[in-house]
């Protein structure tokens, strides 16, 4: 998607603080940290959002989360962390390219 910030940090046309990268996804540290460790993974596929996600995207998802599970290890919190994704405006989507926000690093607390 020619407009999308995302799909041009993959493309190495805008730069970020690369964690992790393969065929299907890209990870990279958020400019606007809530948390000690705080870094996003994007599918390389353009997928605007989670309520896009159908049946044929369910290796890549579980490919997604497999990445998370591996990369909190090796960064030293994979006892604690949160994955949230936001799905449109009236969730806080600012990106219209499905990314996964991973926090960790401190207690998080929760939602009550």
């Amino acid at each position: 998607m020619e407009n999308c910030i995302f799909c041009k940090i993959i493309a190495g046309e805008i730069p970020s603080k690369k964690v992790y990268e393969d065929d299907l996804c890209y990870a990279f540290y958020d400019i606007q940290p809530l948390a000690p460790q705080h870094f996003l993974v994007v599918p390389k596929a353009h997928i605007a959002a989670a309520n896009e996600i159908t049946e044929e995207h369910a290796a890549l998802v579980g490919h997604i989360f497999a990445v998370i599970a591996e990369l909190t290890k090796e960064l030293g919190f994979a006892d604690g962390f949160r994955v949230v994704t936001n799905c449109g405006e009236d969730a806080g989507q600012t990106v219209k390219h499905l990314h996964f926000h991973v926090l960790g690093g401190k207690p998080l607390g929760s939602f009550n």
